[in-house]
């Protein structure tokens, strides 16, 4: 149930809509974020030399602060920034999609998850023997649970 849920395309361009709208606060506010996204979804322009792009994890935190901030711009569900990277501040702008931002990070705290998990592909229905199975498989595996089922 809870797959379906946040495979659900109207729950994913909720949380996309509470994302912008995030963002949008505290670029008004001035106040200094970071973004955790999934760095498959990045672009830079122009494109990073490898020796900083092999750098990156696989997800990835980008601190919006100072001119980086300054240059923020939200817009046909995108989010856009110039940044500079390595040990001589290759200049880029990166941009990647609203939704894929994972999580906003104020002062270390996150103050948004995305949820969603929508994809090109419908989430499956979940299969409630499957769930049984796996409820009745966990409440087994504690010993004390044992003494309650009748033999």
């Amino acid at each position: 149930m809870l797959d379906a849920l946040l495979g659900d395309e109207e729950f994913c361009q909720l949380m996309k809509k509470h994302g912008k709208e995030v963002v949008e606060l505290l670029l008004k506010r001035g106040v200094h974020f970071s973004v955790l996204t999934n760095i498959a979804d990045v672009t830079f322009e122009p494109e990073l030399p490898p020796e900083i792009r092999q750098n990156f994890k696989p997800i990835t935190m980008f601190y919006l602060a100072g001119y980086t901030f300054e240059s923020t711009q939200v817009y046909n569900g995108m989010i856009s920034f110039e940044a500079g990277f390595g040990s001589h501040n290759f200049g880029s702008l990166v941009t990647f999609p609203m939704e894929s931002i994972l999580q906003i990070i104020v002062e270390e705290v996150p103050i948004f998850i995305n949820l969603g998990t929508a994809s090109s592909k419908k989430a499956p229905k979940e299969d409630k023997s499957n769930g049984l199975q796996r409820s009745m498989s966990a409440f087994l595996s504690n010993p004390h649970n044992q003494k309650l089922i009748k033999k």
